[in-house]
């Protein structure tokens, strides 16, 4: 193919046909506002530009380093740095920066990656991977050979400037939509710059491109494969009139449109035998076509060409090793730069990929062709001819790319693997076009059958570091989402049931919750299993659906149909379904306890017994407040006002649901001491820590009080000290019990001894003074009882 480059020297705009863009000899801005190859904003009347333009990098340390000095442009958005060799490595670290548009702001050292790989035998350049930088006016590179004399640099060592054009490389304002295809920058040809022909090589010393066909020496490259039938393409048997044009796009779509008037692409003669479209065993999924991204037909002219055997045998994974700093709306316009760096720097015909993968996961059709056939595109060289190849925009060496990026690969491998009944964690075969090395280091000779996995990374035929280290390490991933089955399908959750230990409850209707470790969007439907039978389809985006179960046991599982056909159940969940309410088995109650005792809170004790037939889930007190206990929880401690009647509301539930409710009423009443039959000698006491201000003292031995009350609960209440003696306690005429009333700390209104009966009736309580030897005296505030 023929290329054009532009250069300048000493202000002199020139346009070559060797392919590069070179500036000489130049102080202050590189590039030409206003003039046919300046950025501009992408916004006029005519198609997009790209405008690609180069530097030649200055040799410096006997040919081991290179640079460029640091110095102003013309806007551009993506670099590259290229050699005069297509089949020249560089083992060198090459390093760029650049100043950001508006903010005048330098990055820091982005390092390329050294080798875009001969990606074409008819390839007139070597060269990195392009590397976006987003919108800048300024630039820095350097080269260096880390020391070792024997890493010499290859000659014609230039900088790429690439303007993406759209108004959208990261300093429009909208997004980079449908767009129609890009004129070159460079249209009307001048006089080259003074000393250089005017059809020969440029001035980094590229080679000239051929008029006449190329031949491939590497088996990589067939621009007439032989067609389905064996057959050359282009023979007499081939009949270009009848057929059909290539094309990305599915029934329906728009294809690409014409270039403008005043810039008409060539329209090459067919003499390409077009291969079927062979139906797939997984679902074509959306794909930006080259009209879509903004593609420039009329720099790429000629015919695609297809795989020689007409069958994809595998898929090879990239990325383009550039910044991954650009946004979603920006990918058309990194599309687009990716594009004329290959065409127009490294001399290919057309975009070597077949695909594109931005982060936000949209794919872009790549090498024209259309994206339904076997096109060969020149993205792994030795083995180009047998297989497709996707590639993610950014750098993945630290990071892997996103979960949408991941899904779009494995959607694309899946439909293409899947045309040619290819398993995607399977592996294939594949015939070296000429001899290799691995990164890893494994070779081959021309010729050698290598055994590859179906999906696997560029590095593993070519020695690269694509598709960078925490990209490949996700290729397994990639792999096993394309082919399925789904894996990680498990119920999560079942709403409107209760779960105790592993079984879940309910009375009838559900909802079963599920996830999946397999991406949605490569799952066509789920389906809720009812011991076993399908209750419920759903698609595969959707992680739940409700059922209504029959009275009894169940096992409940989901089953994941993959985009393959495959399924994969979750482990089952068991599932009661049951109606029977929980009951009371103890019905509430109420006791005076020991503690503190004052008028607005008397202590007292709430106690009760629930069970249930399958599963008690908690036992709930809704009145006079509000608190939730668990299964086996059977009391609390509560206090009351005093003198207020109260009831005590409670509802037991089942994990079911179910549920059953009681309540008990009590009424806490304060008899003060001053009601109590005495005996004996007894003093009166005023404080505010006693009930009622006043309380009873006495150190009389056998002194004595009666209270007589009607109630089912009573509490004996007393201050308390180190000094206080012992007393004896009677109920209805019978000694109960002795207490102690010594206590470390002073208490007062404490409520010491408690009895509780079954039902309300007529008691006496009586205490008595026991006279303890060093400590008599006891202090009472009378009772408490509870009706």
């Amino acid at each position: 193919m023929t290329s054009r480059r532009i250069w300048i020297t000493a202000g002199i705009t020139a346009v070559g046909v060797s392919g590069v863009l070179a500036f000489q000899g130049m102080s202050g801005g590189l590039g030409f506002p206003g003039s046919s190859g300046a950025s501009g904003d992408g916004q006029s009347s005519g198609p997009l530009r790209t405008d690609v333009r180069a530097a030649d990098l200055r040799p410096q340390d006997d040919g081991r380093g290179a640079a460029l000095s640091r110095r102003d442009t013309d806007r551009f958005s993506m670099l590259g740095v290229t050699w005069n060799d297509p089949g020249a490595r560089v083992s060198a670290k090459v390093e760029a920066r650049t100043r950001a548009v508006g903010s005048g702001t330098w990055s820091r050292w982005l390092v390329l990656d050294g080798d875009s790989g001969q990606g074409e035998s008819t390839a007139e350049r070597g060269g990195t991977e392009p590397a976006w930088v987003g919108p800048s006016d300024g630039v820095e590179v350097r080269v260096t050979s880390g020391g070792h004399t024997s890493a010499r640099l290859p000659a014609g060592l230039s900088l790429a400037m690439i303007d993406t054009g759209g108004g959208n490389d990261g300093g429009g304002d909208g997004e980079d939509l449908a767009m129609a295809p890009a004129g070159f920058a460079a249209d009307d040809p001048v006089s080259p710059p003074p000393g250089e022909p005017s059809d020969g090589p440029a001035p980094s010393g590229g080679p000239a491109p051929s008029d006449g066909p190329s031949t491939p020496t590497d088996g990589t490259d067939h621009s007439t494969p032989p067609s389905p039938d064996g057959t050359s393409g282009g023979t007499p048997g081939d009949d270009p009139s009848t057929a059909p044009p290539p094309t990305s796009e599915p029934p329906g779509t728009t294809g690409p449109s014409a270039p403008p008037a005043s810039t008409p692409p060539p329209t090459p003669t067919p003499t390409v035998s077009i291969p079927t479209a062979p139906p797939s065993t997984a679902p074509r999924p959306p794909i930006t076509s080259r009209a879509g991204w903004g593609a420039d037909e009329s720099i790429s002219p000629e015919e695609p060409g297809y795989l020689p055997d007409g069958r994809i045998k595998a898929v090879t994974v990239h990325h383009t090793a550039e910044s991954n700093t650009y946004t979603c709306a920006q990918a058309p316009a990194v599309v687009r730069g990716v594009y004329a760096y290959h065409v127009k720097e490294l001399g290919w015909k057309d975009i070597g990929y077949n695909f594109l993968v931005d982060k936000c996961g949209t794919v872009y059709e790549g090498r024209k062709g259309g994206v339904d056939r076997p096109v060969q595109g020149a993205h792994a060289y030795g083995f180009n001819s047998e297989t497709t190849g996707i590639s993610v925009l950014g750098t993945y060496t630290d990071a892997a790319p996103s979960g949408a990026a991941m899904v779009s690969v494995a959607r694309i491998a899946a439909w293409k693997l899947g045309q040619y009944g290819v398993n995607p964690a399977g592996t294939a075969t594949l015939t070296a076009g000429d001899s290799g090395r691995s990164y890893s280091g494994k070779t081959w000779a021309k010729g050698a059958q290598i055994a590859f996995p179906a999906i696997h990374g560029h590095r593993d035929g070519y020695n690269t570091q694509c598709p960078g280290d925490a990209f490949y390490g996700q290729l397994a991933t990639i792999r096993s989402w394309a082919a399925g089955p789904a894996t990680g399908v498990a119920v999560t959750s079942v709403t409107g049931a209760g779960l105790a230990g592993s079984t879940y409850y309910t009375k009838a209707a559900v909802t079963v919750n599920w996830s999946t470790a397999t991406p949605s969007a490569l799952i066509t439907k789920n389906e809720l299993l009812v011991d076993g039978k399908v209750a419920a389809s759903v698609s595969g985006a959707t992680t739940s659906a409700k059922v209504t179960l029959a009275a009894g046991s169940h096992k409940v599982a989901v089953r994941a149909v993959h985009q393959s056909g495959k399924t994969a159940t979750s482990a089952s969940a068991t599932v009661v379904a049951e109606t029977t309410a929980p009951a009371f088995t103890t019905k509430p109650a109420l006791a005076l306890r020991a503690g503190l005792v004052n008028t607005t809170a008397v202590p007292l004790t709430l106690s009760w017994k629930a069970t249930d037939s399958a599963a008690l889930k908690e036992v709930r007190l809704t009145a006079p407040a509000a608190k939730t206990y668990g299964p086996t929880t059977t009391s609390a401690a509560h206090t009351a006002k005093s003198g207020a009647a109260t009831t005590w509301s409670m509802t037991a539930y089942d994990q079911a649901g179910n549920t059953a409710a009681a309540s008990v009423a009590g009424t806490p009443v304060i008899v003060q001491e001053s009601s109590a039959a005495r005996t004996g000698s007894w003093t009166t006491k005023s404080s505010t820590s006693y009930l009622g201000g006043k309380s009873y003292s006495s150190s009389a031995k056998n002194a004595s009080l009666s209270w007589t009350f009607t109630g089912r609960s009573v509490a004996w209440v007393v201050s308390r000290a180190s000094t206080s003696g012992q007393a004896y306690v009677y109920l209805d005429g019978t000694k109960v019990a002795t207490v102690d009333l010594k206590s470390s700390t002073t208490k007062y209104r404490d409520a010491i001894f408690t009895k509780t009966w079954a039902s309300s009736a007529k008691h006496t309580i009586k205490i008595v003074v026991v006279g303890t030897s060093g400590r008599p005296t006891l202090t009472t505030d009378g009772i408490v009882y509870l009706k």
